[in-house]
C-alpha cells in the first residue's frame, strides 16, 4: 500500500519549539494546513530513544494518536567529533528546561578546550517522521557537515546555529538569511528524502 499525504491535508507539526515550527513550515512551502502540537495543547512525550529517528517516530506517533491527524515530527541535534558525537540526541537537554542554548554552546567550547581538540568538526542531523493515527509511518534523515566557531555569531535561527558554519560557507547558520539556511539545512535534506519516500 502506498503511503501518501495529499496536498492541503491538515497536518500536526509535533513540536512546541517556535523556531523549529517556523523552519518546518518554510520547508513544507504551504503544501499542508499546519497546526502545532503546542497549539493543540498536546503534551510532549519523553524522548527515550537512543537515535534521532527513534525519537522522531516516538513524537510523531504520540501526536498522531492524540490528535487523530497525520503528524510530522523532527528530532535533530548537533554532533561534535571532538566530543565523541555529543551532545547528539541530548542536544536539547544540554540547553536545560528553559531551552537556553547559550550555556550549552559555552559547554561545547569548554569541553573541546579541556580535551585539547584541535579540529572542531561537527554536523547537524535531522530525522523527520510522518505518522498516521493507524500507526503507519515513514521516516527520513538528513545531515549537513561543517565546523564550529567561537564565540557564537549571529542571532538568526535557533539552538546551536550561532556556532555552526556549514562547509563551503563563511557565515554561521545564526548569521544566514533564514531562506538560505532552509535551502541547505539538515531539515531540507531530510524533507527531500521524505518527499521521495512519499512519492
Amino acid at each position: 500500500m502506498a503511503i501518501r499525504l495529499e496536498a492541503g491535508a491538515r497536518l500536526v507539526v509535533a513540536t512546541h519549539n517556535p523556531g523549529k515550527a517556523r523552519e518546518l513550515a518554510e520547508i513544507l512551502e504551504g503544501r499542508y494546513r499546519l497546526v502545532t502540537a503546542g497549539e493543540l495543547g498536546l503534551s510532549e512525550p519523553e524522548e527515550t530513544e537512543a537515535t534521532f529517528t527513534g525519537n522522531a517516530l516516538l513524537k510523531a506517533r504520540a501526536a498522531a494518536m492524540a490528535s487523530g491527524l497525520p503528524a510530522l515530527a523532527d528530532d535533530s541535534g548537533l554532533s561534535v567529533a571532538g566530543l565523541d558525537g555529543a551532545p547528539g540526541v541530548l542536544s536539547a537537554r544540554w540547553a536545560g528546561p528553559g531551552k537556553d542554548f547559550a550555556p550549552a554552546m559555552a559547554r561545547i567550547e569548554r569541553e573541546l578546550a579541556e580535551r585539547g581538540a584541535d579540529s572542531p568538526r561537527a554536523y547537524f542531523t535531522c530525522a523527520l517522521a510522518l505518522a498516521w493515527p493507524d500507526d503507519l509511518a515513514v521516516v527520513a534523515e538528513g545531515r549537513i557537515d561543517g565546523d564550529l566557531v567561537f564565540p557564537p555569531r549571529g542571532d538568526r535561527g535557533f539552538g546551536y546555529d550561532p556556532i555552526f558554519r556549514p562547509d563551503g560557507h563563511d557565515l554561521t547558520f545564526g548569521e544566514m538569511d533564514p531562506a538560505a539556511k532552509d535551502a541547505m539545512s539538515h531539515r531540507a535534506r531530510a524533507f527531500s528524502r521524505l518527499k521521495a519516500a512519499l512519492a
